[in-house]
């Protein structure tokens, strides 16, 4: 196992995490830099994605690597039944880092332990999404000048969604209290409100979601009901439009606040939100590339 894999970002201390950010702005001030010359990026991405595959590849083009790797399974070895571990070994032979993306939890763990060659999680399942988080740490610290003593309200697919468990765990030293807007089929995992009770995490879960609901929201993070998530279509089509945040209802929120997505969007932020100056899910996507290459140089020890 190679310690520099980034397979989640939970433990990093206050420290960590601050050096990271400011790599992060580093990279914004100036994205193109000939840091990897020389370097091959696999990009194995065994789930389908838009966004976390084009930032890496994006990131890494940028830095001056090479980039290698598949966007469908179908059309690799493991359609013929070749094994994660071999797959993953048989990559580490061409690759000096590897970012991947599959839908079973634990599998970036796992690939982690088979190779010397560091892994980036793009995304285990429903586990965790650490680049993400990544990039969403930074977008909560450029609007808000800060990460401690945040209102931070997640609401919609708070069961099977990657990122707000990510995000719930790496703000856990900075004295978050978190707002859990979901229906009950979608509520927030009894495992991470267990670590909320565990790290003294203050959180609160409601069903409502109402002009006043959020009127002290630092951050409001919505996210997608996730269809491929679900075995049940009907269960589905009973919750997919519970939460739709609407232009009218961000007459009595703080200035401050901002709405953050992972994106993509289906319907539960009406377009016409987008003009509104809470409005940072576009910006947050673009902080991917920052964030991206921070920790593509993290995982190989490269400093920007």
């Amino acid at each position: 196992m190679n310690n520099r894999s980034i397979v989640s970002i939970a433990d990093y201390s206050r420290e960590k995490i601050m050096q990271l950010l400011e790599r992060t702005a580093l990279f914004e001030q100036q994205p193109n830099r000939r840091l990897l010359e020389g370097k091959v990026v696999a990009t194995l991405f065994f789930e389908p994605s838009t966004r976390t595959r084009l930032s890496f590849e994006t990131a890494a083009l940028r830095l001056g690597a090479r980039v290698i790797g598949f966007t469908d399974p179908k059309v690799t070895s493991s359609s013929k039944g070749e094994t994660l571990k071999d797959t993953i070994k048989m990559v580490s032979n061409y690759a000096d880092v590897i970012i991947m993306r599959h839908k079973l939890e634990g599998a970036a763990l796992y690939a982690s332990e088979v190779t010397d060659v560091p892994i980036i999680n793009a995304g285990d399942g429903s586990n965790l999404h650490p680049s993400q988080t990544m990039l969403d740490l930074y977008s909560i610290w450029k609007t808000q000048g800060r990460l401690d003593d945040l209102n931070i309200y997640m609401v919609g697919d708070l069961k099977y969604g990657r990122t707000v468990h990510s995000l719930l765990m790496s703000m856990r030293k900075y004295n978050p209290t978190f707002h859990f807007i979901a229906p009950k089929e979608l509520e927030m995992p009894d495992e991470y409100k267990m670590y909320c009770r565990k790290e003294g995490i203050r959180y609160v879960e409601q069903t409502d979601f109402t002009e006043d609901t959020i009127s002290d929201a630092d951050i409001l993070y919505m996210t997608r009901v996730q269809r491929e998530r679900f075995s049940d279509l009907m269960e589905y089509e009973r919750v997919k439009d519970a939460y739709i945040l609407r232009a009218d209802m961000l007459g009595k929120c703080r200035e401050n606040m901002r709405i953050l997505h992972p994106l993509p969007r289906v319907n539960e932020i009406e377009q016409e939100v987008d003009d509104s100056p809470h409005a940072y899910y576009f910006q947050q996507a673009q902080n991917g590339l920052y964030a991206r290459e921070t920790l593509i140089c993290q995982a190989l020890g490269i400093e920007p």
